[in-house]
């Protein structure tokens, strides 16, 4: 066996995901693997893991998984952007100067973030090395910055392929901003006045005029004691975050040990992680764009912007309701429905039909070996010399599918649609299981009536002409496409919880359920939205124009019916939904789901 083997890795995966979560101190935060390692509004998609990866290939995943985490934990976006300069060389001199200080609190803390975050930069910059021709090149700045500021507050050396490069440059800038660089480590564990400091050092080398002090936030202290009470030892650290992996790249006994019961106590020890990582950063804080899709499916389009991500809420449906008042409203949407479980039943059998009739598997007779066809002993019985028959099966050409079933929680739903809209998913999601069909269900509102706490803060900055977004988004995971739904049943009854269903700003929410679903390994990825009316939010539409929602909404629908590989589909309650999406029906009764859920899934099955 190799040295570089990987035992078992979905034991390995659920420990990086657990250390992922818990140093991030979001447990919410969706982990997956694949050949595009990219990051997505409310997931990390990491790279493949496979039984040979070399140790250095794991070392440098741990470290990509290891800075996500410390960004989502003391980096803080809001803040961030106050400090941001004009000019486009300096914004990213900048925020290299930042990953650098929140990647250098993880590695002055624990000795193993340090041992993984050195494979990713090295990797990193083995593949990109620095350019530099005479002098400074102006366009590796943000690279060479990155490097002199990680050395000056970790005392980390620059790669070994850098290291010529940074040399030579490295006279020059600290000539004319070595003094603040050498203040940089003083504020480390404080935003404010890092940036602050930083925008300094961006003075010295002539990016950007100085900043204006008497402007500093009032919140530059916000940040002071983030790190002040972390009581983790480096050993601690080093077990969680390194030694989940032994030398040779294979999962350590105690670990396997530690996940050998599934994923109850590996989340366990991720809480129990998480506790000591209190000091943190909003758990609800929405997770970072994409800037680097390919396809442009995260853009938020021409013309639209987000006044305010900073109470945007990512939150699994068991997070907003305790178990016992899930159970409740569970039974009360069961006996909302008890008549109508025999309708959509027997519109979940036909679909099931139909979906096992597309994996039926045939047979091949007369070969000369595979499986004995008994059926054809007879003529053996009768002519000896007759040579026996073998069959052998044919597998089927059945694509390997995944749906999401993303429901509009808004309160124009409230009452009978949002109930059938429930019992649909439930039903759905039973009837696919059966047909090895993973299923995911999403719902999508704002926290707040009249913009909460985005419009508080609008109001406070002195209601700047046209904010763009001026709501709290809350979108809510009822089922993951990875969990059972026997796991998932009672949170469809949070949709009945009053007080839930607010405004609907579709056109992020279908990013959102997009961004989850386009990470999916499966071949066919279909994403369904049902909705009873247009994009709605008092506050925005009142602050901008008239159409900024509903423009953006067909802006979103255009990219991802044009350049996405996902399959998209509508259905309307009352509410003409053909307008924006090319494949949409509309009903004029919620009596009518079912049927519709079944007949359009039915359509897209059939093309194979």
């Amino acid at each position: 066996m190799s040295n570089n083997r990987l035992n078992n890795l979905e034991d390995f995966k659920r420990a990086v995901s657990s250390t992922v979560r818990a140093l991030a101190n979001d447990p919410e935060i969706d982990i997956s693997y694949g050949t595009a390692p990219s990051l997505t509004p409310g997931q990390l998609r990491l790279p493949m893991v496979y039984t040979d990866m070399p140790h250095n290939e794991i070392t440098e995943l741990r470290g990509k998984g290891d800075s996500f985490s410390l960004h989502r934990r003391f980096h803080n976006q809001n803040l961030h952007n106050e400090f941001m300069p004009q000019e486009e060389l300096a914004r990213q001199v900048f925020n290299a100067i930042e990953d650098a200080r929140v990647e250098a609190i993880g590695s002055n803390t624990m000795k193993g973030v340090s041992k993984n975050l050195k494979a990713k930069i090295e990797k990193h910059y083995k593949e990109h090395p620095i350019n530099n021709d005479d002098g400074i090149d102006k366009t590796s700045l943000p690279d060479v910055l990155r490097l002199l500021v990680r050395e000056r507050l970790t005392q980390e050396k620059p790669p070994k392929t850098e290291r010529q490069t940074i040399k030579s440059l490295r006279v020059e800038i600290d000539k004319k901003a070595g003094k603040n660089l050498d203040q940089l480590i003083e504020s480390i564990d404080n935003q404010g006045k890092f940036s602050l400091l930083s925008r300094q050092v961006l003075a010295d080398l002539d990016l950007t005029p100085e900043y204006d002090a008497d402007k500093e936030p009032d919140n530059n202290n916000d940040l002071d004691d983030q790190t002040d009470n972390d009581d983790l030892s480096d050993q601690d650290t080093e077990n969680e975050s390194d030694d989940s992996t032994d030398e040779s790249g294979q999962t350590s006994e105690e670990d396997v040990d530690e996940n050998a019961d599934g994923d109850q106590n590996s989340e366990m020890s991720a809480e129990e992680l998480i506790e000591t990582l209190r000091q943190a950063q909003n758990e609800n804080a929405a997770p970072p764009l994409n800037d680097n899709d390919p396809l442009g499916l995260y853009s938020m389009g021409p013309g639209y912007k987000v006044y305010s991500r900073d109470t945007d809420e990512y939150i699994a449906a068991e997070d907003l309701c305790d178990p016992e008042e899930l159970l409740e409203l569970r039974k009360k949407l069961d006996q909302q429905l008890y008549h109508l479980q025999g309708m959509v039943s027997k519109l979940a059998n036909r679909l099931q039909r139909l979906l096992m009739a597309k994996q039926t598997r045939s047979w091949d007779f007369d070969l000369e070996e595979g499986i004995l066809d008994t059926a054809r002993l007879t003529r053996v019985a009768t002519n000896p010399m007759h040579p026996l028959s073998f069959k052998a099966e044919n597998d089927s050409e059945f694509k390997d599918t995944v749906v999401t079933l993303l429901i509009d929680n808004s309160g124009s739903m409230r009452g009978r649609p949002i109930s059938i809209a429930a019992m649909c998913a439930d039903i759905l999601a039973r009837t696919l299981e059966r047909c090895s069909v993973r299923v995911e269900i999403l719902g999508f509102t704002t926290k707040a009536w009249k913009g909460g706490k985005s419009r508080i803060k609008w109001t406070e900055d002195g209601k700047p002409d046209k904010p763009g977004r001026l709501n709290d988004l809350r979108h809510i995971i009822y089922k993951s496409a990875d969990s059972p739904l026997r796991r998932s049943r009672n949170n469809l009854g949070l949709m009945l919880r009053e007080g839930l269903l607010k405004e609907n700003i579709d056109g992020e929410s279908l990013l959102w359920a997009h961004s989850r679903l386009i990470s999916r390994p499966e071949e066919r990825r279909i994403l369904m939205v049902i909705s009873d009316g247009a994009p709605v939010d008092d506050s925005t539409l009142s602050s901008n124009s008239a159409n900024y929602l509903e423009d953006h909404l067909r802006h979103v629908i255009e990219v991802i019916e044009t350049k996405s590989p996902i399959k998209l589909l509508a259905i309307g309650i009352g509410h003409d939904v053909t307008r924006y999406y090319k494949n949409a029906i509309t009903i004029m009764d919620a009596d009518q789901l079912g049927g519709a859920i079944t007949d359009q899934l039915a359509m897209l099955f059939e093309d194979t």
